[in-house]
């Protein structure tokens, strides 16, 4: 299941408090998709990583009081408050069988010992795939859930990369070259591979601003050295490019013939359209992609349009959808 369409189906089954678990390879944005929707519902997320604990940790420690034996709630557990909100439970297949059996009663019951979760908290896990080379988890653990495949997606990726103002090369390379976003081969030995998470840390190292000559170590350790060395090759080719700011005043009849630049271009024009998405910006834009290659054209409109731009009230749009036979709106 693609991202955006994980994340519609978790935010109707976390309003009825079902449990669900979401399965895929390590750096897929498991973690960051479920965040995304707590601060979509204006809730709390709570992210408890099971594999750092043990069983006594969740089943918590009793105490003596006048006879009596009294538990200690666990620090980490959610607390009644009116906002409610996400409880995750992060690579619990990986966690030891002892402390998945501690888990059963939290994620069935919604309580273990004496603490109860709090009616609007829900419960979601993640953990990756067996056929990525990790553990299974117990089958009266996976009966409590109902579970989901996330997979990866080019074009939801590249709703997200917009919307965190990730660096236009790895955009524009990401959106040319689709099998660089994820490069795990669990029967490789490399320690670094191209992931969504990796190419952030990518993101992060190009604006750190080190010198160039750290460029490629750097980067090879975030997503391994043969993307990197592609990656970065992409970024030193010399390209002929317009001016951008010719394009948005509608002054620029320049138009590069290169499958690399017209990429780079098609990304730059998206990223900083959103930073003024006005009708004369938009219109302007519209009479310059109507005569590129209609791959590119629409790649720009599909970029614009995923980040909320609409057209369909500009003057120049019904001949672009006309000629590209276009029927968002």
């Amino acid at each position: 299941m693609t991202p955006q369409a994980l994340k519609e189906t978790l935010s109707s089954l976390i309003t009825q408090k079902l449990p669900a678990f979401i399965w895929g390879p390590s750096g897929i944005g498991k973690t960051s998709i479920v965040k995304e929707i707590a601060e979509d519902m204006g809730v709390n997320f709570s992210d408890i990583c099971l594999t750092s604990l043990d069983p006594s940790d969740l089943r918590s420690r009793s105490f003596l009081n006048k006879g009596e034996a009294v538990w200690f709630t666990p620090s980490f557990l959610p607390k009644l408050d009116e906002k409610g909100g996400i409880l995750f439970l992060g690579d619990l297949n990986l966690a030891h069988p002892s402390v998945q059996a501690a888990a059963y009663q939290l994620i069935l019951d919604r309580r273990i010992g004496e603490y109860l979760l709090p009616d609007n908290w829900a419960i979601i896990a993640s953990g990756n795939r067996d056929s990525d080379g990790q553990a299974d988890m117990l089958p009266s653990l996976a009966n409590r859930f109902v579970h989901f495949e996330m997979e990866f997606s080019i074009d939801d990726w590249k709703h997200w990369a917009f919307r965190e103002k990730l660096d236009d090369a790895i955009i524009s390379f990401i959106s040319l070259h689709h099998d660089a976003l994820f490069t795990f081969d669990p029967a490789s030995k490399e320690k670094a591979f191209a992931t969504p998470r990796s190419w952030k840390f990518v993101d992060t190292i190009l604006k750190s601003k080190m010198k160039d000559i750290h460029l490629l170590e750097s980067i090879s350790g975030a997503i391994g050295k043969t993307v990197a060395t592609q990656f970065l090759a992409y970024m030193n080719d010399s390209w002929e490019l317009p001016m951008f700011q010719e394009i948005f005043d509608g002054r620029s009849q320049h138009y590069p013939k290169d499958e690399m630049a017209l990429s780079i271009m098609a990304t730059v024009l998206v990223s900083n359209a959103l930073r003024k998405p006005d009708k004369k910006v938009l219109n302007h834009l519209l009479h310059y992609t109507i005569n590129l290659d209609a791959k590119f054209a629409m790649m720009i409109i599909d970029d614009l349009y995923s980040q909320g731009v609409r057209f369909n009230r500009l003057e120049a749009w019904k001949a672009w959808s006309e000629k590209f036979s276009y029927s968002k709106r």
